[in-house]
Parts: structure tokens; sequence; C-alpha cells
């Protein structure tokens, strides 16, 4: 299996400016692929950012040359109708010199909630999911189209700059029906957890792609010091799936991560100055079958860390 090793861009940590610097020194670095989040509010208000993630992308796009672009993940159903992020992708597939992953899931109620329409249930969720892909399928096959679904419709829609190669759609599965429907009208999954389960339905439904996953880190001079800062910063990943997609604001996910302990933390990131602990945990993804490692780092230090990988890791995460 060949990896490929991907960074995190935390457009919840970081301003526009600072997140394409970060994916610039990525590149030089030896990164494959920058990954950034596409959301309206961050999860917490001590982040304090959120720019526009299509924005960033075309910029870094720009400033880079063979590094891989990738959303993890956009919604294409609420906050965006998916005849917009077909346009998006396409464009963005165009000036990246097709470098682009467009990386789609069922979204969270933080962002989706912002244009006054609600949030579906899960199965409403899955539903629209499954209609935008179909839209954005449809719409790349060129010329004018029109949808009606349950839930979306397209009237009388062109993309009129396609790539000469399509983008990769890589679907966020936490389930086997998701997992299935990356395999039905995706080219690829996308994970947060190594969950060898989920590589199986994909894989077993005729999924054949990249497989993407998250690991989290925190990279710091002492293993404390990456606790500290995930505490600080990045304690709402621990709360699990069904808090972070259900609440609307980053002072619900303050209240509901009060709870979480040093011990949690240590548990479920990869911390301190050492490399070993790193290849640990992205190599449990390894074993689950995913191919696309994003380190996502929580650590005080995005520099630092970039570094760290490039002069500690990515030789050992190559060899693991």
């Amino acid at each position: 299996m060949t990896l490929k090793f991907g960074y995190k861009l935390s457009a919840e940590g970081f301003g526009p400016k600072e997140l394409i610097a970060q994916a610039v020194r990525a590149e030089q670095a030896g990164f494959d692929f920058v990954e950034i989040s596409d959301h309206y509010h961050p999860w917490l208000d001590v982040q304090g950012h959120s720019p526009f993630a299509w924005t960033v992308l075309g910029a870094i796009a720009a400033r880079t040359e063979r590094i891989g672009l990738a959303t993890g993940v956009t919604c294409p159903t609420v906050r965006y109708h998916p005849a917009i992020i077909a346009q998006a992708a396409a464009t963005l597939a165009i000036v990246s010199d097709n470098r682009f992953t467009l990386g789609i899931g069922a979204g969270e109620r933080l962002n989706e909630h912002v244009v006054g329409q609600g949030f579906p249930s899960v199965r409403g969720r899955h539903e629209r999911l499954r209609e935008a892909l179909e839209i954005i399928k449809l719409l790349w096959q060129g010329g004018y189209q029109s949808y009606e679904g349950k839930h979306l419709q397209l009237e009388d829609a062109r993309v009129f700059d396609l790539p000469d190669e399509l983008p990769v759609i890589a679907v966020a599965a936490g389930g086997k029906s998701a997992a299935t429907m990356a395999a039905e009208l995706g080219d690829g999954l996308f994970a947060t957890e190594p969950r060898t389960d989920l590589v199986e339905s994909y894989t077993g439904a005729g999924g054949s792609g990249p497989r993407y996953a998250e690991v989290p880190m925190a990279w710091a001079p002492t293993e404390e010091a990456g606790v500290q800062e995930v505490l600080r910063t990045t304690r709402w990943a621990l709360t699990g799936w069904k808090v972070m997609s259900e609440l609307p604001n980053p002072v619900n996910f303050d209240a509901a991560s009060q709870t979480v302990r040093e011990e949690d933390v240590r548990g479920q990131f990869a911390l301190g100055p050492d490399a070993e602990p790193y290849v640990a945990a992205v190599r449990k993804y390894t074993e689950a079958g995913f191919d696309h490692i994003v380190l996502q780092n929580a650590g005080p230090d995005p520099d630092g860390f970039i570094d760290f990988f490039a002069k500690e890791l990515h030789d050992k995460l190559q060899r693991r």
C-alpha cells in the first residue's frame, strides 16, 4: 500500500494568510497534500477564526506547485447548494492543475444552521448527501442539467468550465451506510477513526479509491504542553460525533467540553517531542486500511510541527 501524508489546515485556529503560509511550508517539508476544514464558525471562540475555505484553497493553488489540495470536508446540502460546490470544485481543479480532491460530508449544525433553514435528522442528512452527490456528478457530465429530488432540485444548470480530469470525491463516513454511499457515488472514503469496518464496507461495496483518515496529535516540547493546548483549543474533538454534529455554536461546545480530562486527551492524541507516539498512532490507521493519512496537529507551534515532520517523522512514517 502506497501511503500519502497530508497536513490539516485548521481553518478554525488560524486566519487566511497564515493558512496559506502553512500550506507553502507543508509543501516544502514534503507533505503530499493539505486538507482544510470548511466551517462557518470555529468549534470554540478561543480558536478565533473561520475564513472562507474556497478562497484560501485558490490562493494556495497559486502559491504552490506540487502539493495536493482537499476539503476535509464540505457539506453540499444546506449552507451550500451542490450546484455551487460542483462549480467551485471544477474551478479549483483547473487552477490547481488537477491537484484537488473534493471531500464532502453530511455536515454539522455548527455551520449549517446559519442560513436559517434548520438542520436535518441523520436520515435526512444522508438522503440530502446522496442527492447532492448525484447532482454534482450530473453537472460534471457537462451540458445543461435538471434534477428533481426529495430534498434538492436543480433547474437547467450547466458548469461551463470543467477540468480535463474531474476531481476525486471522497465521502466522509462514520457508519456502514455512508461508507457504502462513498463506494456507490464517490471515488474515495474519508474518516476520522481507525475503523477497519468502514474500510471493509467501502471496499465491499466496490470502492477502490483513496481512503483518507485524520490522525489527532499535538506536537509540543513536552507531553504536558501538548495536553494543555488540546484542553484549551481542541477539547471539542473528544465530545463524540453525536455531540459534534448537533450543537449550534461555539458557546455550546465550550459548555459541552468542560468535563474533558487530561487522561481523555492522552488516550486519543499522540503527544510530546518524540517521533514514536506519532508513528504508532499512524500505524493504527494504516493497519485499518487507510492510505491517505492526515496529520491533524493541535499543538501550539505549527511551524515546529512542520519542521518535526520534515526532520524526524517523514522517513519513519514511510518505513513504519
